[in-house]
């Protein structure tokens, strides 16, 4: 039986979408009464990047099989397992529904690995509201951030 692990993931960008970005993310791990948090900062990132790399890093502390609650606020990362996106992708050469190629590829690539190593239950919470561990991760994520700018 594998064990059962809570994962709590956020990313953010200062900027998105425009040059000179400010990045991070913020995870926390819960097996049991143990609990690890991690944050690492960016520059010339988006908020997309931050929410995927948030998942595959915390995803990678692990170091054998296990069954995994991971809980996120992007819509974006939830979505595309939960909506079958990426098996949509695969079978359209990895293009979207508007026939564009999928951004970030080699993460969601990274990322779909890690969901055949473990089992990943992805579930979305609400974003800046009363859940005390998403605010957690997103005060963690925007730690690193300053981290980056106070250089």
């Amino acid at each position: 039986m594998n064990k059962e692990v809570i994962i709590y993931a956020d990313g953010g960008c200062r900027g998105n979408g425009k040059d000179l970005t400010i990045g991070g993310y913020g995870a926390i791990l819960i097996y049991g009464d143990k609990t690890k948090e991690i944050k690492k900062g960016f520059k010339n990132t988006t908020n997309n990047i931050m929410e995927l790399t948030a998942v595959i890093d915390a995803l990678l502390m692990l170091k054998e099989p296990c069954s995994v609650k991971l809980h996120s606020d992007s819509a974006y990362v939830v979505n595309a397992f939960k909506q079958n996106w990426i098996e949509n992708w695969k079978r359209n050469g990895w293009k979207t529904s508007n026939k564009e190629p999928v951004k970030n590829k080699e993460l969601w690539k990274k990322l779909i690995e890690l969901t055949t190593f473990h089992s990943v239950e992805f579930i979305k919470v609400k974003g800046h509201s009363d859940n005390e561990l998403n605010n957690r991760v997103d005060k963690l994520a925007n730690d690193a951030m300053d981290e980056v700018e106070g250089f």
